[in-house]
């Protein structure tokens, strides 16, 4: 693996955990009402044209890392409606 895939793989890495605090504390208090949707609908948004971007290029860092992405904004949407309710 040449050293610009190791380097963008690590970038990728370190951008696609930022949510996992966010996401551990909704599940540790079961609230959500502080979370934007928003913020996570934009994110799923770019986080997808990274990904089609990342075929485009065949470059693999900027595929598999953005799909970590997608996944964890789409938990933590879906944790964000789970506990809608629990919030009011």
């Amino acid at each position: 693996m040449e050293s610009t895939q190791i380097l963008g793989l690590v970038a990728g890495v370190c951008t696609s955990a930022a949510s996992l605090p966010q996401i551990i504390t909704t599940i540790k208090t079961k609230k959500a009402a502080d979370v934007s949707p928003f913020m996570f609908i934009v994110l799923l948004t770019g986080n997808s044209l990274w990904v089609w971007y990342g075929f485009i290029k065949s470059d693999f860092p900027i595929i598999a890392t953005n799909i970590v992405s997608i996944i964890l904004s789409g938990v933590m949407l879906y944790l964000k409606f789970k506990y809608h309710k629990k919030d009011e």
